[in-house]
Order: C-alpha cells, then sequence, then structure tokens
C-alpha cells in the first residue's frame, strides 16, 4: 500500500442550511483524535469561484484567515488552528476558482496532450491531488466541503470525494455528515424529514454517510435519533446529537459524550484509546467560573458582522480564560465617533482595541477612539489598520503635524506617516499583493512587547499593503515620545509602535490574533487584557 494511501480520510459534508456548523465539528473531531495521541490534519473546500477569499468583503465572507505561508483562507481553518496543533498551509484550502484556474493553466500548457478537459476526471484529479499533498506524514486527514449538500457548484467536490473514498477503501475513509433538526415549536417537535431529504441528495450523488451528526437547538431523543437512522441507512449508534452549547469550546466534549470520536475511530479500525481531555475540562471549567469580568470596546469598520472579527473575538476570550477573567466586548461602529463624542461610547470600558481594515470609512473615529485611550491612559491596542492610525494620530495630536494621513486615504497628504509597501508601488491589482504571511520581528528590551513575549525575537503573520514612512518621520515621531519597539531584522519595517510611559499603548503592524489558541492564549493579548484589569481596580479604587 502507498504511503498516501496508509492516511485515513473523514469527509465532513453539510446538509439543509449553511453555517450548521461543519467547521467547527471538524475542528472538535479533530482536536478528539488528537487527544487520543493521532496526528491529524484539516482542509476545507470551498465552492466559490474566487481563488481565495482575500479580495472578498467582510461582509460577504467574514475573516480572512492567513496562514504562516501567507495563504489567505476560509475563517474554518482558524478554527482548525484554534482546536488542534495543526500548522495550515495554503495545500489545506481549495476553492473551485483555484482548481480551475490550475486545469486551465495545464491545459495552456498542453500538460494533457491534446485530451478533451473534463469536470471527470480532470477537476476532480486536481482536487483529489491537493488532499493527497496534506496527507503526507499524517494518521488523519479531515476535509470539510464548504457549502450545502444540493447545491450545484460543490457537486464536484462531492465527486471527489466518492472517487476518493472508493480509492481508499473500506475502513480508510468515512464521511460525516453534518445536518440540522429543527424544532417547530407551534407543533413542540423535533422534525427529521429535512435530514432525510438532505441524505437522500447525497446518496443520489453516489455517497451514503457513515455518521450523521444533527444539530439542534436540544438534545434529540434516543426515539428520534433511531427514526433518522433507519430512513437515512446508518446503524442506530451512527446518529449523534450536536445540541448548541454555552461556548464553542465545549463542543469537543459534548461530542465525545455523545460518542462521536469513539465511533469514526470503530470505523476506521483505529485502535480504542481514551482521549486525554483534561485540559479542555479545566479550560471549560475556567470559562464557566471566571474571577471578575473586564469591558473591552471593539471599535472597528465592520462591527455589524462579528464573523469579520472572529480571531480578533476569539483571542481576546482565549486571554481572560487565562486570567480567570470574562471578557465582556463592546462593538463600536468606527463611523459613529466621527460625528459623536467618543467618552459617551468609551466611558465604561477599560481597554480599547482598534482592529484592521481597508479603506477610508471610519479612520476619523478610529483616531478619535485612540485619542481618548491616550489622554485618559485607558489600555490601547492596535492591529494592522490600528497601529497605522495610532501613528497618524500621534503625529498629528502630539508631534503636531498637521495633515498627517495614510496614501491609502489621501494620495497627496501634508505629511504622508503611512504610504504605499514600496515593492508595490505601481501595482493596482488587489489579489495577492500585500505582505501576506509570517514575518520576523526584532523586540525592543525593556518594552510591553518584549515583556509579553519573554523573547527578542518572534515571528508574526501579516496582511496589509501600507506600512509606515519610517525615512522621513520614524524620528519626528520618536522626539515626540513615540517608541518603535518592533522592527523587522533588517530595520526596513516597522513592526510594533508603542508609548512606553503609558499603562499599555501598543500598535503592531501584524495580526497576532491569528496564532491564538484556547489553550495557549498570544502574549500581547494576555498583556492588553491583564492592563485592562488594572485599569478595572483603578476605577474600582477611586469610586469607593
Amino acid at each position: 500500500m502507498s504511503e498516501d494511501r496508509m492516511t485515513k480520510y473523514v469527509f465532513v459534508t453539510g446538509g439543509v442550511l449553511s453555517s450548521v456548523g461543519k467547521g467547527l465539528s471538524a475542528a472538535s473531531l479533530g482536536a478528539l483524535l488528537e487527544a487520543r495521541g493521532l496526528k491529524v490534519t484539516l482542509m476545507k473546500m470551498d465552492p466559490y469561484l474566487n481563488v481565495d477569499p482575500g479580495t472578498m468583503s467582510p461582509f460577504q465572507h467574514g475573516e480572512v484567515f492567513v496562514t504562516d505561508d501567507g495563504a489567505e483562507t476560509d475563517l474554518d481553518l482558524g478554527h482548525y488552528e484554534r482546536f488542534t496543533s495543526v500548522p495550515t498551509t495554503k495545500n489545506h484550502t481549495i476553492t473551485t476558482g483555484k482548481v480551475y484556474s490550475t486545469v486551465l493553466s495545464k491545459e495552456r500548457r498542453g500538460d494533457y496532450i491534446g485530451k478533451t478537459v473534463q469536470v471527470i476526471p480532470h477537476v476532480t484529479d486536481e482536487i483529489r491531488a491537493v488532499m493527497k499533498k496534506v496527507a503526507k506524514d499524517v494518521d488523519i486527514v479531515i476535509v470539510e466541503i464548504g457549502g450545502t449538500v444540493g447545491d450545484i457548484e460543490s457537486q464536484p467536490f462531492l465527486e471527489a470525494i466518492r472517487q476518493h473514498k472508493l480509492e481508499c477503501g473500506i475502513n480508510n475513509a468515512i464521511n460525516v455528515h453534518v445536518t440540522y433538526v429543527p424544532h417547530i415549536r407551534a407543533a413542540g417537535e423535533l422534525k427529521s424529514k429535512p435530514t432525510q431529504h438532505s441524505v437522500k441528495e447525497m446518496r443520489a450523488l453516489g455517497l451514503q454517510p457513515d455518521i450523521l451528526l444533527c444539530r439542534a437547538e436540544q438534545e434529540i431523543p434516543r426515539g428520534l435519533k433511531d427514526k433518522i437512522a433507519l430512513f437515512c441507512s446508518v446503524t442506530p449508534d451512527a446518529v449523534f446529537s450536536a445540541k448548541d452549547a454555552a461556548t464553542i469550546y465545549e463542543v469537543p466534549l459534548l461530542l465525545h459524550e455523545e460518542g462521536l470520536d469513539t465511533k469514526a475511530a470503530a470505523l476506521l479500525c483505529l485502535q480504542s484509546v481514551q482521549p486525554d481531555l483534561g485540559p479542555w475540562i479545566d479550560l471549560v471549567n475556567r470559562i464557566r467560573n471566571p474571577k471578575g469580568s473586564v469591558r473591552i470596546a471593539i471599535v472597528g469598520k465592520y462591527v455589524e458582522f462579528k464573523e469579520s472579527y472572529k480571531s480578533l473575538a476569539e483571542a481576546l476570550h482565549h486571554a481572560g480564560y487565562s486570567l480567570e477573567t470574562q471578557v465582556d466586548l463592546k462593538w463600536i461602529e468606527a463611523e459613529e465617533l466621527e460625528t459623536q463624542p467618543p467618552d459617551g461610547f468609551l466611558s465604561d470600558c477599560q481597554g480599547i482595541l482598534v482592529p484592521g481594515g481597508f479603506g477610508v470609512r471610519g479612520t476619523n473615529g478610529m483616531i478619535a477612539a485612540i485619542k481618548y485611550a491616550r489622554e485618559n491612559r485607558i489600555p490601547f491596542f492596535g492591529i494592522c489598520l490600528g497601529m497605522q492610525m495610532a501613528s497618524v494620530e500621534y503625529a498629528r495630536n502630539v508631534a503636531m503635524l498637521e495633515g498627517a494621513d495614510s496614501t491609502e486615504f489621501d494620495e497627496n497628504p501634508r505629511h504622508r506617516v503611512i504610504f504605499k509597501l514600496r515593492e508595490l508601488v505601481d501595482v493596482e491589482e488587489l489579489g495577492g499583493t500585500m505582505r501576506l504571511g509570517s514575518y520576523p520581528c526584532i523586540l525592543q528590551e525593556g518594552s510591553h512587547a518584549a515583556k509579553a513575549y519573554q523573547s527578542e525575537r518572534i515571528d508574526e503573520r501579516h496582511r496589509h499593503r501600507y506600512e509606515f514612512n519610517q525615512a522621513e518621520y520614524r524620528s519626528k515621531l520618536e522626539e515626540a515620545g513615540l517608541a518603535f519597539t518592533g522592527m523587522s531584522p533588517d530595520q526596513t519595517f516597522v513592526e510594533i509602535v508603542e508609548i512606553l510611559d503609558h499603562p499599555f499603548f501598543l500598535g503592531c503592524q501584524f495580526h497576532p490574533e491569528f496564532k491564538s489558541k484556547p489553550l495557549a492564549p498570544h502574549p500581547l493579548f494576555v498583556a492588553f487584557v491583564k492592563a485592562s484589569m488594572a485599569k478595572v481596580l483603578e476605577q474600582t479604587s477611586s469610586h469607593s
């Protein structure tokens, strides 16, 4: 048997409706199998025609998650990394657009030697080739297929997994189908018919689910599970309830209680080993029993669609869990601060975070929030655009550089504190034209950043087109009191700025949220939340 066929596969599909929880289900199963001592990896297949989600609006698609090697991916890869030790790469994500782009490039080069290029076998072969790329040196590959069974655009992916499952053979590949069992309040009943129809759609495509994971607002009774099993041709012990959880980090424990990982292991002929879930049990206990709370404002451009900041919100919560503190997030639309005093929005917050984004909308509101944090000594954390706006705010209001701005918003500002990446000048295409992926950074000794990381050198993930113009403005802002505490090793790129005599005022050009995990919170978020907790004590003592 060849090396790639030694690896076993779990294909996760979704039915009835979108946002049914395939990504969390796949990530949770990955966590459970990893807790059994297995080496697991996960990948996502998205059926849209975009090559990647990099140019898609956050309102359309939610967050764009960035990997170490610079791939712009679906936010589900964030779930995979948070729930497991998997380091995802560009090979862990594929879209219809990427597949067709590759196939058409091969056709133009003559790789198909004059053959008629078709969906089967050429497109499906390309999909299967990507699956095999990530299968090296792992025990299990969990493959999530985006979209809903029955959608036209996902059919090539479903055909590819049908072929792959057949090639792998029995006990080497299974299909976990995630469905929705609605509760009809008027009738007081859970209804299985949508699940039955979804499985019927799958079987029409040549796929028979091995496991049914049924999302519902409440526990699914044994009798209904038996009915679903009968009508969907699965064994009764392969139908599992996935009820809504108080926290997503409880999902692995709930699915283990249901027996999902035990059944998956049995179907794949894996050794029966009890998973070590101690860290997850401890995490959920800390989530349920906080010893305090802190309110942090997120002043952003896309707050009406919170999935745009998925990793960011999770990173703040991770820090809170490690500090046994409940982090309450106050979402503030940046544009509102452009016409109203910030005090009315921010006075009840002990920390202010300004996240990344693109475009001019709301940036003056961000600057107002940053000024409020600086002047009132409230802990501030700026990420990507937030760091750039902190630099502009400092230039305008402390260094007194009137007209300071970014060339992203004004092509010819009086003081171009932020300007386009030098290697991207004259590049107008948006797709794949940013500084993407992991880059090193050297930290200044004694800075907030160095204290948080407990290291002199770090590696963090980036996603930006503009940078601080240090050749013209670093010395001016340093003279005014801004510290440049993180730099690229060659001193080309400014990575971190701080106000060192402030309780916590730090802006970073990179995205630390992408590397935070519930069991390993990111040090910058821990430092920020800890500083915000100190502000709670300060406010409490001043009011007593």
